[in-house]
C-alpha cells in the first residue's frame, strides 16, 4: 500500500513538472524545457523539487 502511494506521488510530481514547463514557464528555452522534463522523469520527486526551487519563474 505504501509503495502505491509513493508511486502515485512520484507520478503526480512528474506530471506537474511537465505541465508547468510546457504551459506556465514561457521564459524557458526549448532546450531547458527538455532538460527539466528529463530531470523530472529520471529523478521523480527530487527532480520536481529541484525544478521548483531552481527552474520555476517566481
Amino acid at each position: 500500500m505504501l509503495e502505491m502511494i509513493w508511486g502515485l506521488l512520484v507520478l503526480v510530481s512528474v506530471i506537474w513538472v511537465i505541465y508547468d514547463v510546457l504551459t506556465q514557464n514561457k521564459g524557458l528555452t526549448t532546450g531547458w524545457k527538455i532538460i527539466w522534463i528529463v530531470v523530472a522523469l529520471v529523478f521523480g520527486i527530487l527532480g520536481a523539487i529541484a525544478y521548483y526551487f531552481l527552474g520555476r519563474k517566481k
